[in-house]
Formats: C-alpha cells, structure tokens, sequence
C-alpha cells in the first residue's frame, strides 16, 4: 500500500495570507478605479450642458484670427453635436486628474518607506501643476503665435473656414503634448533620486536632450517651427530645473548606504 504524505499545514498558513493579501489589493484597486470613474462622470454630467460654452471658449483663438465674416464649419452631421460632447470629456478627465493621482497615491504609499513619502508628496503636486501649466501655455501662448501663422500663410484668394472637429484634434493633441513635455523635470528628477542615472551624466548628455526636445516637438506638433520651438525650447529648461533640484535631494544609493 502507498503511504499518504503528510500535509504541510505550516506552507499551507503561509500561502493563505499571501492569496488573502492578494485579493484585498484587487478589491482595493476595484474600489479606487470606480470611484475615479464616478467622479470623471460626475464632472461631466455637470458640465455637458455648457459643452457649447466650452468649445467656444476652447476655439476662441482661432475665431479671433478668422477674416471678416468668414466662420468655422462642421462637415460631418454629427460633428455639432460630438465635437463639444468629445471636449466636455477630455475636460472632465483634465479636471479629475487631483483626484486621480489621489487614488493612486492612496494605492502605493502603504508600500512606500518613510523617505520616499516625504519625496513622493512634492511630487504629485508638482506634477498636478505643471501638467496644467503645460495646457495653459499650449492655449494662452502656443495657441495663438501658431494660428497666426497658419492663418496669414496661405496663397491670396483662399477662404479660411476651418472645421471644428479637425481643429479639435489638433487643439487636444497640443494640450496633451505640453501637458506631458511640462513633466520633464519630474521625470529627471526621478531618474536621479533613483539612481537610474547622475546629475554629471545628464548633464554630458545635454547636447542629445536637446535633440530629443526637438525630436519630440516634431512629433507631437503641427509641421511648422514655431510650435515645435514652443514645445521644445521650454521641455530644455525644465530638464535643467530638474537637474537642479534633483542634486539638492539625496539619491537612492546614499539612502541605502545610511
């Protein structure tokens, strides 16, 4: 007869906590994530019914440049309608991002040592805020230099009327471009305080940041070089601000040797 092997209770108590500790992170994360989406919809069930307002608001740089009584158009049927509905959601997004990064902070910090909380706190509101100085630049000072350029460089005899979705496209892809380029120093900062990389490595690499910045302004901007410089010329100085700051903290490595 074959002998039964003995039941080990004692790997059997530690894969119990394990599994249990595993779920309660799942339902954690499940409750996290419904109530950021609540409340993205909570901003945008108030919203909506200025969607109109809003894409006025949105558009007015590029109504102000129009030629006298020339105006923006919609090609599509649906495009009245969708266009504003699409920005009063990208909007609500936008706005929810505190809350967002709340829930995340909310999510991680348990995990985190003593030392990274009191670096990580800075860091969340700082990102919050050059996220939205990024999309304040983009609308009050890209906006505005780069309409004027596409608006007076076209051939005499050309009617200007625009299309609304198309010029919504365009106006979220720079929102976003900036938004995320005004996380440079952020992300240098990071890559230094973990030790991924130095302040004297970033700063003999200089020369390729800058043409990555450039690169990057390429990519993610209409093809004229008045929007790519806007967006590359301020992602440069704020990596240098990252730079920066970053050597004023100490890194991971002299928090190890401690």
């Amino acid at each position: 007869m074959h002998k039964l092997k003995p039941i080990d209770t004692q790997s059997a108590k530690e894969e119990q906590p394990e599994a249990e500790t595993l779920v309660g992170h799942l339902i954690e994360l499940r409750s996290r994530l419904l109530k950021t989406l609540g409340f993205i919809l909570a901003i945008f069930c108030s919203l909506v019914y200025f969607s109109n307002d809003i894409y006025e608001f949105v558009s007015l740089p590029l109504r102000q440049l129009l030629p006298e009584g020339s105006t923006m158009i919609a090609t599509g049927v649906t495009s009245p309608f969708f266009a504003p509905f699409k920005l009063t959601m990208v909007l609500a997004l936008l706005l929810a991002v505190p809350v967002i990064l709340h829930q995340v902070w909310g999510f991680i910090s348990p995990g985190l040592y003593q030392h990274e909380k009191k670096i990580a706190i800075p860091l969340l509101l700082s990102s919050i805020i050059l996220f939205y100085a990024g999309v304040a630049f983009a609308y009050y000072v890209a906006f505005p230099l780069m309409l004027k350029f596409f608006t007076t460089i076209g051939p005499s005899g050309v009617e200007l009327m625009p299309d609304i979705s198309q010029f919504l496209d365009i106006a979220l892809k720079l929102f976003f471009a900036f938004g995320i380029a005004f996380e440079v120093p952020i992300a240098t900062f990071l890559l230094i305080v973990s030790g991924v990389t130095s302040v004297e490595s970033l700063r003999q690499k200089r020369a390729y940041v800058i043409v990555g910045c450039f690169v990057f302004g390429m990519l993610l901007t209409p093809p004229d070089i008045i929007s790519q410089t806007l967006l590359a010329v301020p992602m440069w100085i704020l990596f240098e601000l990252g730079i920066i700051f970053a050597g004023l903290v100490p890194t991971q490595e002299s928090y190890q040797e401690d």
